[in-house]
């Protein structure tokens, strides 16, 4: 077992798999130097992700693009549909409005346009999330957006063995998958198996959650970072007798409905923790999708627990009030345990 964090997990994995393929192309906005240059080498994108791919597998294989998100997705496409397997870096997901053509009107649909003949192995990274002081156009979430389009995949990894995983699973993926990483985890450490990132046939399957902690009081739903703030609940709790059945969906597309519907069959309660949208998001899909299939389960309306249906604060004490919070979670928990 190896202490590593998301950054470097993501890192890790990047280099392992662009060694063991040569048809994996990296690029984006200042991937190579983007957050600055230290005894000479640049330090890889803006968050470090990338560092020493250049080095690595050289100028064609790994560069930077103009700030242009329509062409280089685009051209990632392309290359896709061609043989390629790109891995294009959109540096916030808040910019994915300037390219949202080339994802949902090309990418998402060729395979299906084509009758099935063209394929688009290609990976958008995007970061996402709140809490850092990056203001209203850098900090949204906006999974829900890209779930809606069919054709593509949503991963949402929330801890360094996911990122891992998820990401292997992402570039074996044939067609589209965003993969969105939340700013606020890269530092996030935890053990993870020396052979988890060597060993692709360790990568989790497509569109498959999991269980974090077993419980049969209630079942809380948690993507991405909202994961850590419902399971310091869920142990909080614990020590009066309250169990929780807390789940990690890890993909938002597919989503893991039979994971969650066979989890709230047990508990007959379900909690939705997002950070996302509070209209029309992940939270208040999972509810329907639970409502119209597990209805008779339910013990008591679900809860959703979400930001407000307003842009993200700049102010830091307007930020973190906006976000969902540990007692935001733990409030609705002790109502909703009352149902019997």
């Amino acid at each position: 077992m190896t202490q590593i964090t998301i950054q470097a997990a993501l890192n890790k994995t990047l280099h392992r798999m662009m060694h063991d393929d040569n048809t994996i192309i990296f690029f984006g906005e200042d991937v190579v130097g983007g957050s600055g240059i230290v005894d000479g080498k640049p330090l890889g994108g803006m968050f470090g992700v990338s560092a020493g791919l250049r080095d690595a597998f050289g100028p064609e294989r790994v560069f930077d693009t103009p700030i242009s998100e329509a062409s280089f997705i685009g051209m990632a496409t392309g290359a896709a549909m061609t043989g390629m397997r790109p891995i294009v870096e959109l540096m916030f997901c808040d910019f994915i409005g300037v390219c949202f053509d080339q994802i949902i009107n090309q990418a998402a649909k060729v395979r299906f346009l084509s009758g099935g003949n063209i394929a688009v192995p290609m990976v958008i990274r995007a970061t996402m999330g709140a809490g850092d002081g990056s203001a209203a156009v850098h900090s949204q979430s906006l999974a829900h957006l890209l779930t809606s389009i069919a054709g593509l995949h949503v991963a949402m990894p929330a801890t360094p063995s996911d990122a891992a995983s998820l990401l292997q699973t992402a570039i074996a993926c044939n067609d589209p998958v965003i993969f969105l990483e939340h700013k606020g985890l890269y530092d996030f450490q935890e053990d993870v198996p020396d052979n988890l990132i060597l060993a692709p046939q360790n990568s989790a399957p497509l569109g498959k959650g999991r269980i974090v902690m077993a419980g049969s009081d209630v079942t809380i739903v948690a993507f991405s970072a909202m994961l850590h703030k419902a399971e310091a609940v869920a142990h909080k709790v614990a020590k009066v007798g309250i169990t929780i059945d807390l789940i990690d969906p890890r993909w938002a597309a597919p989503l893991d409905l039979e994971l969650i519907l066979t989890s709230v069959e047990r508990t007959g309660r379900l909690i939705v923790v997002d950070e996302g949208a509070a209209h029309a998001g992940l939270a208040a899909e999972v509810i329907s999708q639970v409502c119209r299939h597990g209805f008779h389960h339910l013990k008591c309306a679900p809860v959703a627990i979400t930001p407000p249906h307003t842009p993200v604060p700049y102010g830091k004490n307007l930020e973190q009030a906006w976000l969902p919070s540990e007692d935001d979670i733990e409030a609705q928990l002790h109502i909703i345990i009352q149902h019997v």
